[in-house]
């Protein structure tokens, strides 16, 4: 299971970084296209909006990760070693179904997209691009899920 766990790891760390030296050529290579030739390359733009999504909820999953997620710690701070815990365990389950709702709505939402075409910029369809946000929202609910058992069972455990 730790072996399968790392390769996801390095996968998401391939991809975000991938990812974001893409980003940085392509942005790059617009720049010089407009100051050097009067123009830039029409799908640039639209494609790092796509991309700056993806990285997002990529960040969002890695952070998910390692438990760097934006939190409200005020009881950690002054409740006990149970109440830490028990704060923990819930708000972890809590977040793990909210996660999962927005995966699961996301999802309808690009099988709607899927069904009537949608297209993004071009000839590219929206489906496709838009699969990344149930996607990381339905790993983050995993992963929420896992880490929320874990604390309730009085264990630490990153998913």
């Amino acid at each position: 299971m730790k072996r399968l766990l790392l390769w996801v790891h390095r996968a998401e760390d391939t991809v975000l970084v991938l990812l974001l030296l893409s980003m940085i050529v392509l942005a790059g290579y617009d720049i010089l296209a407009r100051s050097l030739f009067g123009g830039g390359v029409s799908w640039i733009p639209p494609l790092l909006r796509v991309m700056v999504l993806w990285i997002g909820l990529l960040g969002a999953l890695l952070a998910t990760r390692t438990r760097e997620h934006i939190s409200i710690d005020l009881i950690s701070k002054l409740g006990g070693p149970l109440l830490n815990r028990v704060a923990a365990s819930v708000t972890l389950l809590f977040a793990a179904a909210v996660c999962g709702l927005v995966g699961w709505y996301s999802a309808q939402y690009v099988q709607l997209a899927f069904e009537f075409q949608d297209i993004a910029f071009g000839e590219i369809p929206a489906w496709p691009l838009q699969l990344i946000i149930p996607f990381s929202f339905s790993l983050m609910a995993l992963r929420f899920l896992i880490q929320g058992l874990a604390s309730a069972a009085g264990k630490e455990f990153s998913a």
